[in-house]
This record gives structure tokens, C-alpha cells and sequence, in this order.
């Protein structure tokens, strides 16, 4: 791997790898290799099997066609050197983490064949592979994830709640099967009213509890005007007090985040994140100079 050009100095590219996170369920491997299963089928890229000869070479670029952050440089390492190890992958990104566009950010050298399959696996693989957690999860830009799966946090949720007959009663249910089973791991609950931060406050008082965080759902109301109300927000940070993490969640955009920031709860949480995300349009192409100028026609470079 080569170095990486970023905010105009030279700095190591480990420091823009984000690695995958680790799972103990998942072999990643295992899914590469069923993603290429998957394209190779029982006869293998027939495409490129009848028209590019075994023994080719060649350098490819990667192609953003509109400005984005790049994503799980790790993974795509790892499908590379998964369907040939010969492939020689140089990363050159610039404007700290974020791609310009039409800007070269990667090279590939190797066996053409190669080329070509990567080109369908690794920019497809995120979508694809979407509804696999360890793919999906968010960790550049400085994210941190509540969890990797239903395993490793205790997270009451609404469904829960209802379930349970109220806040205090879903607590004292974990509580009581955290020591049953003798774990220590975080729990966090949802509430949705201050009378439910009241009550979960008034039993966490009165009795070891197993609680970390709590979470405000809701709490930020939109306005006619685009703006958002923080008051009811504020108020259960308050009444909080820092006796425990906090968390708002709901209504979370670019323009509202400051906004609840400034509460002083200790985390905010967006789906938007993951659930409408926008797929950044890249191509992996060996004609880097016709292909720039076709993408010209249609201000797509």
C-alpha cells in the first residue's frame, strides 16, 4: 500500500483504513468468497474469458462521478487479495477523507481478468452484502455504534416497555436476569415522556441498577418553519443531570444536529446514516482519459 496524498502533505495510509469491525459470527472471508461464488457461477466471467488474453496486465483507476466520503477502503483490500494476491492496490486520496470529484483515488495492477471481476464485486459488495450488520455499520468520521447485534447491549426499546407494563418494570426484569445469568454489559432504555425519565431516575435511586444510558426518543419537535424545539430535550438532560449517558434520538438532520448538540446530551443518534444513505456513483476504468471525457458529456466528472 502505498502512501496518501491528503490536505496536501504526504500522511500514511493506515490512517484513513478503517478496519472492519470484528464479529463472532461473521467470516468475512466467507462472505467474499460467496460474493464471488455468487458472479462466478459455474463457469466463471465469460466476458472477460473470451475477450481479454490470461497473461494481460493493467492499470485501472477508480472514478468518483460526484463528491463523497470513501467507505470501506478495508473490505475492498480484502476482496482484492482474496481473488488474486498478485494485485497491487495504491490508495491517493486527497482533501483529507473526502473524494473529489472525477479524482483518482486508487490504482490496481494485475492480471486484466482480475480487473474486471473487481470491478462488479468490490463497488457492488456494500450493497449487496447490506443486510450483513458488520457491513453496515458506521465508524468513519469519528461514529461509534451502540452495538453489533442483539448480544452485547441491553437496549430497551418501546416494543419492550409495552411489553413489560412500564419503564421501571422492564429495569427491574434485566436487572433481575443480568445477575440470574451473571453478565455486565451496557443497557441502555428508551423513554418518551419526562414522566418516564421521572420514573426510571426514581428507580435507578432506590436500588443497584444495571442502567448506563438513557435514551430521549422524540424529544426535539420539528416546526412549521424548519426549525426544531429542544425544550423538552433540555429539560431531561437536566433532570439527568449526568447521573447517566444520554442520548437524543429522532428528528436528527445536518441542520438540526448543532441545535441538539447544544443540550448537552451526551449522544445523538441518526438512522439517516444507514437508512438513506446515498450510494456515491464510482467506476473502475483502464481508459481513464476517454472515459473522463464520455462522463464530461453529461457533467458527470
Amino acid at each position: 500500500m502505498a502512501s496518501v496524498e491528503a490536505a496536501g502533505s504526504t500522511a500514511s495510509a493506515e490512517s484513513l483504513v478503517v478496519k472492519p469491525p470484528s464479529h463472532p459470527t461473521y467470516d468475512i472471508k466467507a462472505v467474499i468468497a460467496l460474493a464471488l461464488a455468487e458472479d462466478a457461477g459455474d463457469l466463471g466471467d465469460v466476458t472477460s474469458l473470451a475477450t481479454i488474453p490470461s497473461e494481460m496486465e493493467v492499470e485501472a483507476q477508480f472514478i468518483a462521478k460526484e463528491d463523497g466520503v470513501i467507505a470501506g477502503i478495508a473490505l475492498a483490500e480484502m476482496i482484492f487479495d482474496q481473488l488474486d494476491p498478485s494485485l497491487k492496490v495504491e490508495w491517493s486520496v486527497r482533501d483529507g477523507n473526502y473524494i473529489r470529484k472525477g479524482m483518482q483515488f486508487g490504482k490496481v495492477y494485475g492480471c486484466a481478468h482480475s480487473i474486471v471481476v473487481v470491478e462488479r464485486v468490490a463497488l457492488n459488495f456494500m450493497q449487496r452484502m447490506s443486510g450483513i450488520a458488520t457491513f453496515t455499520k458506521v465508524l468513519i468520521g469519528g461514529g461509534k455504534n451502540h452495538r453489533m447485534g442483539l448480544f452485547d447491549m441491553v437496549m430497551i426499546k418501546d416494543n419492550h416497555i409495552s411489553i413489560a407494563g412500564g419503564v421501571v418494570n422492564a429495569l427491574k426484569s434485566v436487572d433481575s436476569f443480568l445477575k440470574k445469568k451473571n453478565l455486565k454489559i451496557p443497557v441502555e432504555i428508551e423513554t418518551r415522556t419526562l414522566e418516564e425519565v421521572k420514573d426510571v431516575l426514581n428507580y435507578a435511586s432506590k436500588t443497584v441498577c444495571s442502567l448506563t444510558r438513557i435514551m430521549l426518543d422524540n424529544m426535539v419537535i420539528p416546526l412549521p418553519n424548519g426549525d426544531v424545539d429542544v425544550t423538552m430535550l433540555k429539560e431531561a438532560v437536566e433532570m439527568i443531570d449526568g447521573r447517566f449517558e444520554t442520548e437524543a434520538s429522532g428528528n436528527v438532520t445536518l441542520e438540526t444536529v448543532k441545535k441538539i448538540g447544544e443540550t448537552g446530551v451526551t449522544y445523538i443518534s441518526s438512522g439517516a446514516l444507514t437508512h438513506s444513505v446515498k450510494a456515491l456513483d464510482i467506476s473502475l476504468k483502464i481508459d481513464t482519459d476517454l472515459a473522463l471525457r464520455v462522463a464530461r458529456r453529461t457533467n458527470r466528472a
